[in-house]
């Protein structure tokens, strides 16, 4: 029998907000549920029950009451929530105004910016003010082409507080990554920055935001944030610097009073085979669905300090930003996380106080291939969880932290994506957590593992679906007025049933393992292979700095193959690959072995911290990668081309 890793105390438990939920449901439905089991059961087969108890219990500030939770839960797409309800995004996030720390914000070079509660309203305020007298009203796009800074998010909530929406990206996008993502949806106002920092060096973004002003004609304004008060490079009508743009006198924000599915935000796709999709995502959906996770799954109230890394391109900025509703102080940083040491964003933690901290399994990874132990430079004695996602965790990356980080903290992987902007598995206060696994099921998402033939399977690896409706889902796709494309992405496999694209295994114990995507899953003679497996064992060879690993189509079947990035000074010669075969051949069978094995430079990643496999399996194949935009390092693609393989 498989044996915890690190398990939460009693005290832990009890004290926690999933167990004083349960207390909640208990005396509310006069319930004896004493386990998550049967918390998450109720979940799901009383769903309206939960979600309404939930919104009560979270204080959700509303202007109008729900006539009814949800009308059919199995209705997929179409499912109708909280019909009748009104309320504001940016007025549940702004709820508290007093002076706690509501932001502190890092730059690489070291501490930049503190905002209190009080502070956050009022910048709110001043700039939604300015925002309804330029013209902007509900339903308007505004975009936001910036770093990670407290003008993003005091824009965000701007915007929101007066019913438009909420787009953006952050500026190490290419410029034209970022018009095909705003051209689609017509902002009228653009927020732009004319510089962000990363690795010691501060980038220029002029030339950008004036090729985006240039070929999005909706955009009436731009407001540039600058550290540079005389800036001559935006002297027209159509630019203007915060400062001048801001309305100091507004003391009070008008929080318009919105349908629980009108638009909050539009996210993107990252795919890598054309234009980004438009998600558009709801006030409601997101709101209930974030304070569900952060306040019950990951223990979040007003005592915390919470840090993720991540870009205002990553749905994880949206995902941190919400803790505000929750009274946390968020913790924002703009830079490089090994600049100027790699023990730079480990530092914060001690500095800060910092409770919960999220990065990415890459960031785990690259601290352990830097040989760099956390616990020799730090007590972490405020740190009670680390949150991974953006890929799998696999069980190397938990040995790294329970070794060399520290051995009584809750390490949960989290896994969902900008579909739901939100999570389908996450962790849990009242588990223990198992090596290379994630610890639940979020509560409310009615998520199996299937087979090709569509069953339910355990204990094997299958489709990651969701059988029932729940709040976050997309309400649809811009520019998609028959949802065509919003069926396709996510209904064409199963009938009614939402299929996300990830492979997944669920085990008799309710924890979980992600493979990887399923449109890269390896397939070689009729068995399903996920990426990830291979990953795991390839990771445990010394001399592997970083992997990718593809499928390549000949001969009516399909051959793995394997690309190693090495550390410096090593070369990849015929006792480096036996050791790298027998090392899959142990951890894995046969026929996870590659059919070759090459040595690469880099490893091309998205923006958002993911292997991009299908570009490299694109590229091996002789097909083109049409939309390179999403990717951070496009210029690792160019390798891959001679190692198009003929067979």
């Amino acid at each position: 029998m498989k044996t915890a890793i690190w398990e939460p105390s009693d005290e832990r438990k009890n004290n926690s907000q999933m167990m004083d939920y349960i207390h909640f449901i208990n005396k509310k439905f006069s319930f004896s549920f004493i386990n998550y089991d049967e918390l998450y059961n109720w979940s799901i087969n009383k769903n309206q029950d939960f979600w309404l108890s939930f919104w009560e219990y979270s204080k959700v500030i509303e202007h109008k009451p729900c006539t009814s939770v949800v009308d059919d839960i199995k209705k997929m797409p179409g499912a109708k929530w909280f019909d009748g309800c009104t309320l504001n995004f940016a007025e549940n996030l702004l709820r508290f105004r007093d002076n706690k720390i509501a932001i502190q914000f890092y730059r690489e070079d070291g501490p930049q910016q503190t905002l209190t509660y009080n502070q956050l309203y009022l910048k709110v305020s001043h700039l939604a003010s300015s925002m309804r007298k330029m013209g902007v009203s509900k339903g308007d796009r505004v975009a936001g082409f910036l770093p990670n800074v407290p003008e993003s998010v005091v824009a965000m909530l701007a915007t929101t507080s007066i019913g438009a929406v909420w787009s953006s990206c952050s500026p190490d996008f290419g410029i034209k990554g970022a018009i095909d993502r705003f051209e689609q949806i017509s902002p009228k106002l653009l927020f732009a920055s004319d510089e962000y920092y990363y690795n010691g060096k501060k980038i220029d973004c002029i030339n950008k935001v004036k090729n985006l002003c240039e070929k999005i004609n909706s955009i009436e304004k731009t407001i540039i944030i600058s550290t540079d008060p005389d800036l001559k490079h935006f002297n027209n009508l159509k630019f203007d610097l915060w400062e001048n743009f801001i309305d100091n006198k507004s003391l009070e924000i008008v929080f318009e009073s919105l349908p629980f599915n009108h638009p909050l935000y539009i996210m993107y796709s990252s795919g890598t085979t054309g234009k980004p999709k438009s998600i558009v995502h709801s006030v409601g959906g997101t709101l209930i669905q974030h304070l569900k996770e952060l306040q019950l799954h990951t223990d979040i109230d007003r005592k915390d300090t919470v840090f993720y890394y991540t870009t205002c391109g990553w749905m994880m900025w949206n995902w941190l930003i919400s803790s505000l509703g929750l009274g946390a102080t968020i913790v924002l940083y703009d830079g490089s996380p090994f600049f100027p040491r790699g023990e730079v964003l480990i530092d914060m933690i001690d500095e800060l106080g910092i409770t919960v901290f999220g990065t990415s399994a890459k960031y785990i990874s690259a601290l352990e291939s830097a040989n760099i132990s956390p616990k020799k430079t730090s007590k972490f004695s405020s740190l009670r969880t680390i949150l991974s996602t953006g890929s799998p965790l696999v069980e190397k990356n938990f040995d790294f932290v329970y070794s060399n980080w520290k051995s009584d903290v809750q390490l949960s992987s989290i896994s969902g994506g900008t579909d739901i902007i939100s999570c389908f598995a996450l962790g849990n206060p009242l588990l223990p957590v198992f090596r290379g696994e994630i610890q639940s099921k979020g509560l409310g998402m009615d998520v199996e593992s299937f087979d090709e033939k569509g069953s339910s399977v355990l204990n094997e690896t299958g489709e990651l679906v969701c059988t029932s409706a729940f709040p976050s889902m997309p309400i649809y796709f811009w520019n998609d007025d028959n949802g065509e494309l919003y069926n396709s992405a996510y209904f064409s496999k199963y009938k009614d049933v939402w299929h996300h694209g990830d492979l997944l295994e669920i085990n008799d114990r309710g924890g979980m393992k992600i493979y990887g995507r399923s449109d890269t899953t390896l397939n070689p003679g009729g068995v399903r292979i996920g990426t990830s497996e291979i990953y795991q064992a390839v990771d445990v060879v010394n001399e592997i700095e970083d992997s990718i690993v593809v499928g390549h189509y000949a001969q009516d079947d399909e051959r793995i193959i394997l690309f190693v990035k090495l550390k410096k000074d090593l070369v990849l010669n015929n006792e480096l690959k036996n050791k790298i075969v027998f090392s899959i051949k142990e951890s894995c069978t046969n026929r996870h072995v590659p059919s070759k094995i090459f040595e690469v430079d880099s490893i091309p990643y998205t923006l958002s911290g993911k292997k991009v496999e299908l570009a490299v399996r694109h590229i091996i194949n002789g097909d083109v990668v049409k939309n390179k935009e999403s990717i951070a390092n496009p210029e690792s693609l160019e390798q891959y081309k001679k190692y198009k393989i003929k067979y």
